[in-house]
């Protein structure tokens, strides 16, 4: 009887290892899934950054593009946003390099989870931004268009309602656009981080 219970006991303490075992590879795991991550993120921003940006310099050193802007009277206001913008997403920029370097260097389950939490966050909020801006410079475009390009000038003043849903439906086409952009470029990372972080809520509770 006596050798029942040690045997017992054995196989619990036996059984208590085994699952810590478990639980300390499933962490690793996770950890590095999450950090790589991560780091896609952080790649995919500079990416976008790099090929996006490059196209707004050309604000600065096209000539046609410079003057058809300064004839509706809309460049000042462009160069000024497009500076702005770039300072903006530098500023996204590094938050996610931070990101990456808090969850990489992370130890417990407790801050893993609320680094991800973090970059989700940060995530949609550089999405939001993204769409908000191409909504707002879309309208500034249309309007400062419209208002001193004399082609566009007779067809609103001619078919003011029609030429207004139109312009209404463009803007929301390319904010539809840039939102179908960034879902497939950073859904799919997004839902593997938040896959991660419902794991890593069974190991903690």
């Amino acid at each position: 009887m006596d050798e029942l219970e040690l045997l017992k006991k054995d196989w619990k303490k036996n059984d208590g290892q085994f699952k810590q075992v478990s639980e300390n590879e499933i962490y690793g795991m996770l950890h590095k899934s999450s950090s790589s991550i991560v780091k896609w993120i952080f790649i995919i921003s500079i990416v976008e950054f790099l090929i996006l940006r490059l196209m707004d310099l050309s604000l600065f050193f096209d000539e046609n593009l410079k003057n058809k802007l300064k004839q509706i009277h809309i460049y000042d206001i462009e160069k000024t946003a497009t500076i702005i913008n770039m300072v903006v997403l530098l500023g996204f920029i590094f938050y996610f390099y931070k990101n990456l370097k808090n969850i990489s260097a992370t130890s417990s389950v407790s801050n893993l989870m609320k680094d991800i939490i973090k970059t989700r966050r940060i995530v949609k909020y550089y999405v939001w931004y993204n769409l908000v801006i191409a909504g707002i410079t879309g309208m500034i475009v249309i309007y400062f268009q419209s208002k001193y390009d004399n082609n566009l000038n007779v067809l609103l003043e001619k078919y003011e309602s029609v030429f207004i849903v139109c312009c209404i439906l463009l803007v929301l086409f390319l904010i539809l656009i840039f939102y179908l952009f960034y879902k497939v470029l950073y859904g799919f990372l997004l839902r593997r981080l938040k896959r991660n972080y419902n794991e890593l809520q069974k190991i903690e509770y």
